[in-house]
């Protein structure tokens, strides 16, 4: 299954906005409002050689984390520009990092955008250099939000996953207030719609 299969496009409408955009461009990401496709169908596509991407098993409400204080350009297809894999911000944690993010004037990347990024340059998932998607959260019928928030890594093939799954893209969860030395917290300079 392809992107514009899942995001339920017709073939050209990828590839006509990235011509718009600059196909040439090298610093941007071409990303799909989340609506049109969800994360669970995203993750398989990832790719570590030849080992396709998963969500861990105790992620089945991946769909359900949703843009949360970013605001998108009201279109089908955007472009993502400035990506920043967050190195800067690995231990710690996403609480701390969306301060020091917002108060640069950048935003928090979205899982969906995390997932297209990998996707689209499948070396920024880098062993011991991983990253959290921040933008994306879950609000609870208590209108708190979830302490989860996505990452993306990859996997040691430990425990549930299998070792068939060593090395494998993983979509899986971090706790908001936890720090990690190995996950930077990504975010973006700006959105564009594409005209």
């Amino acid at each position: 299954m392809d992107l514009h299969t899942l995001a339920g496009l017709p073939a050209e409408a990828l590839t006509d906005a990235a011509a718009r955009a600059g196909a040439d461009r090298t610093d941007a990401l071409l990303s799909l409002d989340p609506v049109l496709v969800p994360p669970s169908a995203l993750a398989p596509l990832m790719r570590r050689g030849e080992k396709p991407g998963f969500v861990v098993e105790d992620m089945i409400d991946v769909d359900a984390f949703v843009p949360t204080g970013v605001e998108l350009p009201d279109a089908p297809v955007h472009l993502v520009e400035a990506l920043d894999r967050g190195d800067e911000h690995e231990n710690a944690s996403p609480a701390e990092a969306l301060e020091a993010i917002t108060a640069a004037g950048r935003s928090p990347l979205l899982l969906t955008e995390g997932l297209l990024w990998v996707l689209q340059v499948p070396e920024v998932l880098e062993r011991n250099h991983c990253f959290m998607t921040i933008g994306s959260r879950i609000r609870k019928a208590s209108g708190q939000l979830d302490s989860r928030t996505p990452a993306l890594w990859i996997s040691n093939g430990s425990g549930r996953e299998g070792a068939e799954r060593k090395d494998a893209p993983k979509l899986g969860w971090c706790w908001w207030n936890n720090r990690h030395t190995w996950l930077g917290i990504a975010s973006a300079g700006r959105r564009l719609p594409i005209d």
